[in-house]
């Protein structure tokens, strides 16, 4: 019964995702050809933190954040994050006032429509191609450069694992101590339980949690302190994660 009752919950989510996804997709085409290049990306994220916070509410899911008031809304960091389901997205953009963009799969910029944002908005990566992923690391050191924040999950992909957290990669961590830019931390507390990574048909109303953890700096730091980084950056997950 209660599986059924996801499933009606489910279609009945999909009705307002698809109507303001009808809505926004201009609003985006607006910005990213009519402002000015470097106000465009400005824009896009208050329009998607505008977006994030009309589907949360008619999905009948609160958004609880912990500790905001570490980040500084006029620095520019490289964010990183656990990863849990599809709800993360518009999570993350609800998380922080600042402008970033979000590391993507290519295969994502390949959908109709929904590529055009990912094109646009993300920074998008063939994690198969070598070549490919060195690009996207220039990409993100020239987004930081702009003042602009990027936003990754080390983890790589939604855990879909009974594990807490998967195996971090090096690359967030890697990119914060190229660029000499402050890490900040942001830890997924139960988006799955309310959208499962195995299944886009069981979603469930409630409250998602997230917390952010002190940023931390890393001038100074080399590529000796990548592992120092990772395992920091983990065990401040972790503890979270336990306490929750």
């Amino acid at each position: 019964m209660v599986k059924v009752l996801r499933y009606i919950y489910t279609l009945y989510c999909f009705i307002p995702f698809l109507l303001s996804f009808i809505i926004v997709i201009p609003l985006y085409f607006i910005i990213f050809n009519t402002w000015p290049k470097p106000r465009a990306p400005h824009a896009a994220h208050k329009l998607s933190r505008t977006w994030a916070s009309f589907l949360f509410f008619f999905f009948l899911m609160r958004v609880e954040i912990k500790s905001k008031q570490l980040i500084d809304p006029d620095k520019t960091y490289v964010f990183v994050a656990n990863h849990l389901s599809m709800l993360d997205i518009p999570l993350y953009a609800l998380s922080c006032s600042n402008t970033f963009r979000f590391l993507a799969k290519a295969e994502l910029t390949k959908i109709p429509l929904l590529g055009y944002i990912i094109n646009n908005l993300y920074i998008s990566v063939n994690r198969s191609d070598k070549a490919d992923r060195g690009k996207s690391i220039e990409k993100m050191k020239a987004t930081l450069d702009e003042n602009i924040s990027v936003f990754l999950a080390p983890e790589g992909t939604r855990n879909k694992t009974e594990q807490p957290l998967m195996e971090f990669k090096e690359g967030a961590f890697r990119l914060a101590i190229a660029a000499q830019k402050p890490l900040a931390i942001l830890t997924i507390i139960n988006t799955h339980r309310h959208l499962s990574p195995k299944s886009m048909f069981q979603m469930s109303p409630g409250i998602l949690k997230a917390v952010w953890s002190e940023p931390v700096e890393t001038t100074g730091l080399n590529e000796n302190d990548i592992g120092f980084l990772m395992n920091l950056t983990r065990n401040k997950m972790m503890e979270i994660l336990a306490n929750n």
